[in-house]
């Protein structure tokens, strides 16, 4: 590996409902980190949001660093982990860290909002609206009506809480009279939901990795993995077929033409750099032939070995220890740009 050894604190769990996959998630980074010759902090995030040593309260200080740690790792995901509040809080510690800023990581897990961006930016994706549950709640009658006068979104669609990952809260409305129990339930979850269109063709996902200062190539900014084909025996995608055995297959290559891979993998990076991402990130897709729409992007995708993000940068020359390694390296780079300029 490139580097002296470093000492990385990884945190993981956290309050959200993928504190369980976090965890996992966790433990296979340490793993890969100490494979690559790093010293690894634990710090386990309990679901009450207490952060915790050796099973002990942790203390942190603004300005004191955390743990002695050359940079830290958070592999949370989800809220109160992936939605810029744990960035902002190791911004304060002034430790360098692993993957996208507060801005970065507060825009990509708001479905809405990230939607909103890619429209400004001219990006193809399927056809969406946004719905509030005060409002929702307020006039339901009215809220409904205008969803239903939203013909162009067609049926089915895909009810989703706006800042959840890992497919929770997800429902298939495939009838109109089951759309307001779908955006009741996804209310459990979040306070924003996002209804969409379906879309035809192959789910296919793209693992972007940040490039180094010495390796950048013209003004690329990050490397767009080989994409991959998700391919699951379910209605669709959901949390399901994610996490139980033998429910999903991912296919690398993708089975999809030259043209639309070549599609997938600049639309990747595009979305990455007009995100503010830094780091990492899987962007996935909806591709039918040639036409290539941007599904979402997640900024800290589940990070085991045979987690999709890491058998895509696998397949594509970057084995797992060295992955770890390199994010650490890239979060070290950013940490000594940020600290050059003057505030």
């Amino acid at each position: 590996m490139s580097g002296a050894p470093l000492v990385v604190a990884v945190l993981a769990g956290g309050r959200s409902s993928e504190h369980d996959v976090s965890l996992s998630s966790g433990v296979a980074v340490r793993d890969g980190l100490s494979a690559a010759g790093h010293e690894v902090v634990w710090v386990e995030i309990g679901r009450d949001g207490v952060w915790r040593r050796d099973g002990q309260p942790l203390s942190v200080m603004p300005g004191g660093g955390l743990l002695g740690a050359d940079v830290a790792f958070p592999v949370l995901h989800g809220p109160f982990g992936e939605d810029g509040t744990v960035q902002g809080l190791l911004e304060t510690l002034d430790v360098a860290y692993v993957g996208a800023g507060v801005a970065a990581s507060a825009v990509c897990l708001d479905k809405v909002l990230f939607k909103r961006l890619m429209s400004a930016i001219g990006v193809a994706q399927v056809d969406y609206v946004g719905v509030r549950a005060e409002r929702f709640r307020r006039s339901r009658e009215q809220a409904l009506a205008e969803l239903q006068r939203l013909t162009r979104l067609g049926l089915p669609v895909f009810v989703k809480p706006a800042h959840q990952g890992s497919s929770v809260g997800i429902a298939k409305v495939s009838a109109e009279e089951q759309l307001a129990g779908a955006l009741e339930e996804a209310f459990a979850h979040d306070g924003l939901v996002i209804v969409e269109a379906a879309a035809a063709g192959a789910e296919v996902e793209c693992g972007v990795l940040g490039a180094l200062d010495d390796e950048h190539d013209a003004d690329a900014l990050a490397l767009a993995s080989e994409p991959g084909e998700i391919r699951f025996s379910g209605d669709f995608y959901d949390y399901g077929s994610k996490y139980s055995p033998d429910a999903m297959e991912l296919r690398i290559p993708a089975g999809i033409s030259a043209g639309a891979r070549e599609q997938v993998r600049e639309l990747a990076v595009r979305v990455f750099e007009a995100s503010g991402c830094e780091g990492l990130a899987r962007v996935d897709f909806f591709v039918d032939g040639e036409r290539v729409l941007v599904n979402e992007l997640n900024t800290m995708p589940g990070f085991t070995p045979t987690s999709v993000y890491a058998k895509l940068l696998e397949a594509s020359g970057v084995p797992y220890p060295q992955l770890v390694d390199r994010l650490c390296r890239l979060a070290l780079e950013r940490y000594a740009r940020a600290r050059s300029y003057s505030y």
